[in-house]
């Protein structure tokens, strides 16, 4: 798995995160799955998350963690506040004492909180896999449309995602410059075109990144609240079709999205990113060590 070291750190002495007796055995013990925490802020994520377990990691066995109170006591704006950051590591120590072999957070607001917390088992954010994905699905220079169904969710995804795509082109112009530098030096001691420098592809040469849009649609937050997959389709539908032009994939930004993925991929016509598939792929390979 290819996200940031703050996903797969691991743990420093902590009470609140010691091993308990029931803890699971390996994750190559044949007899038994994964157990997967998932660690939700609001009841409509979580059987998003489950199903993308389902999809991609079926070996898994889901174990949903609900505060309800998270998303609510979260502010509008501003970063979260230390009580809010302390309450979520403690739900993820209680998954880890709990014998989880990985964890994964479904709620945007706190996906920061993994970077403040070092664990012996996989921790993911809820969407660094699904950056990964819509960057590769684009080129990491494309047009991205990141989509929530209220604004500061869309928000906090748009700067998240922005900071990704910008690291990535950085990365990609860096090793461009290597590259070439070597096949200047190669060519310098005779060697020729012997070791040529590659291409640089787009704006990532220049480390620009990709063109990020916000898109909110208010009502698809009562439709993903009442499971009314058509009306959520059309919600989101609707508000991504004044910015689709050029537009090369859709990211959802909330985890309540996803059940819409597929069917508004097809009304759409261009790949529409969840996180519950992807961060459930990336566990796969981080526990299984299969291809992404």
């Amino acid at each position: 798995m290819s996200g940031t070291a703050a996903d797969r750190a691991h743990a420093p002495a902590d009470p609140t995160r010691a091993p308990a007796d029931n803890a699971h055995a390996s994750v190559d013990d044949p007899v038994r799955a994964p157990r997967i925490a998932l660690i939700s802020a609001t009841p409509t994520a979580m059987a998003p998350a489950v199903a993308g377990l389902a999809e991609e990691f079926p070996a898994a066995e889901p174990w949903s963690l609900l505060d309800d109170r998270l998303l609510a006591d979260a502010p509008q704006d501003g970063p979260l506040p230390p009580a809010l950051v302390d309450r979520m590591r403690r739900l993820i120590g209680h998954a880890l004492a709990g014998g989880a072999d990985g964890v994964l957070l479904t709620c945007s607001l706190y996906g920061s909180v993994t970077e403040t917390v070092d664990t012996p088992v996989p921790l993911l954010a809820p969407d660094t896999a699904a950056f990964e994905r819509a960057l590769a699905l684009s080129s990491g220079t494309g047009r991205v449309l990141v989509l929530a169904s209220f604004e500061t969710a869309m928000r906090d995804s748009v700067a998240r995602f922005s900071a990704a795509s910008a690291a990535s082109a950085a990365s990609a112009a860096s090793e461009a410059s290597a590259a070439s530098a070597a096949s200047v030096a190669a060519a310098s001691a005779g060697v020729g075109s012997a070791v040529a420098a590659p291409a640089a592809v787009g704006s990532a040469a220049s480390g620009s990144g990709a063109e990020v849009v916000g898109v909110v649609a208010p009502d698809a937050f009562d439709a993903a609240r009442e499971g009314n997959l058509p009306a959520l389709r059309d919600a989101l539908r609707d508000a991504c079709l004044p910015h689709l032009t050029g537009a090369d994939v859709v990211l959802l930004a909330q985890y309540s999205l996803a059940p819409a993925a597929a069917s508004l991929s097809t009304a759409l016509g261009v790949p529409v990113v969840s996180g519950p598939q992807a961060a459930a792929a990336a566990l796969r390979s981080a526990l299984t060590g299969s291809p992404l």
